[in-house]
C-alpha cells in the first residue's frame, strides 16, 4: 500500500467510525410507554461494548494503514501464528459474549413469567390483514369460537358463538387496542389463517400469532397516548395495511369507555 493509500484508508477509516457513533448513540428506539425499561437498557449495554470494540479496531487499523506505509526498501515481517495471542482474544470475547448470554436469559425469564394477580384480559387475534381485539366483558369470561362460525358478511370475523352465554357480553373491535394506564395488562394472542406478528414498538412488545397455537405475554402501560399496532412477519400481499391503534387512557376513563361499549 502506497503511502497515498494509506493515509486515504486511514482518513475513510476514522470518517466511518466517526459517522457510526453519531448515528448508533442517536435515540433511535421511539419512546419508552410500560414498564419494560430492562430491555432498552440490556440493548443500551450491547450497543456501547460492541460499539467501543468497533470503534478501537477500526482506529487501529487506520493508525496502521497510516504508519506502516510502504516505503523503498521496506520489508513485510511475517510470523505463522500466536497462540497465546489468539487464545486470549478467543476467551475474552467468549466471555463477553457469555454474559450476554445470561443476562438475555435472566431478562428473557422475566419477560414471559407469569402475569400478576388482577391483571386485565384481552384476546388479539390476528388475519390477513387485521388485528381482532376482544374483551371479555362483565362476566369476566371468553366466549366460545370456532373457524366454522367465521363470518364476513356478519363483521364475526373470529367465529365467536353468538348461542353462547358467555359471549353475549363480549366486545370485538378491529384494529384498536384500548388499555388502562398503569394496570397490567395479559395478552392473548391467535392466528386465524398465517403467522403474523403483534407489534407495539412504544412498549417494547412483540409476539407471534401462530395458527393453531395459543401464545400469551404481559406488561403494564405507563403513559396516556395513541400508538402504533403493527404487524412485524410478512404475511401475505397486504402485510403493509396490516396495522392498527392502541389507545391508554387512566384507568377511570377507561373504564367509562368500556362502560359505555356495553350499552
Amino acid at each position: 500500500m502506497s503511502k497515498a493509500q494509506g493515509l486515504m484508508f486511514g482518513l475513510a477509516t476514522v470518517a466511518l467510525v466517526g459517522l457510526a457513533t453519531f448515528y448508533f448513540t442517536k435515540p433511535w428506539l421511539p419512546e419508552l410507554q410500560s414498564d419494560r425499561g430492562a430491555i432498552d437498557s440490556a440493548m443500551a449495554v450491547t450497543l456501547l461494548v460492541t460499539g467501543a470494540v468497533f470503534i478501537l479496531t477500526n482506529l487501529i487499523l487506520a493508525w496502521f494503514s497510516w504508519r506502516y506505509q510502504d516505503h523503498e526498501g521496506a520489508q513485510a515481517l511475517y510470523w505463522h501464528d500466536n497462540p497465546r495471542l489468539e487464545w486470549t482474544w478467543t476467551l475474552v470475547t467468549a466471555a463477553i459474549l457469555f454474559v450476554f448470554l445470561f443476562n438475555a436469559l435472566d431478562l428473557w425469564a422475566k419477560v414471559q413469567r407469569k402475569a400478576p394477580g388482577g391483571a386485565m384480559v384481552v384476546e388479539v387475534t390476528g388475519q390477513q390483514f387485521a388485528w381482532n381485539v376482544r374483551y371479555p366483558g362483565k362476566d369476566g369470561a371468553f366466549g366460545r369460537t370456532d373457524t366454522r362460525l367465521v363470518d364476513p358478511e356478519t363483521s364475526n370475523f373470529i367465529g365467536l358463538d353468538k348461542e353462547d352465554p358467555a359471549s353475549g357480553d363480549d366486545l370485538v373491535l378491529l384494529n384498536e387496542l384500548y388499555l388502562p394506564q398503569g394496570q397490567p395488562v395479559r395478552v392473548v394472542i391467535r392466528s386465524m389463517d398465517v403467522i403474523h406478528s403483534f407489534f407495539l414498538p412504544n412498549f417494547r412488545v412483540k409476539q407471534d400469532a401462530v395458527p393453531g397455537m395459543t401464545t400469551q405475554f404481559w406488561f403494564t402501560p405507563t403513559r396516556r397516548g395513541n400508538f402504533e399496532l403493527a404487524c412485524a412477519e410478512l404475511c401475505g400481499v397486504g402485510h403493509y395495511i396490516m396495522r392498527g391503534r392502541v389507545v391508554v387512557e387512566t384507568k377511570a376513563a377507561f373504564d367509562a369507555w368500556l362502560a359505555q361499549q356495553s350499552h
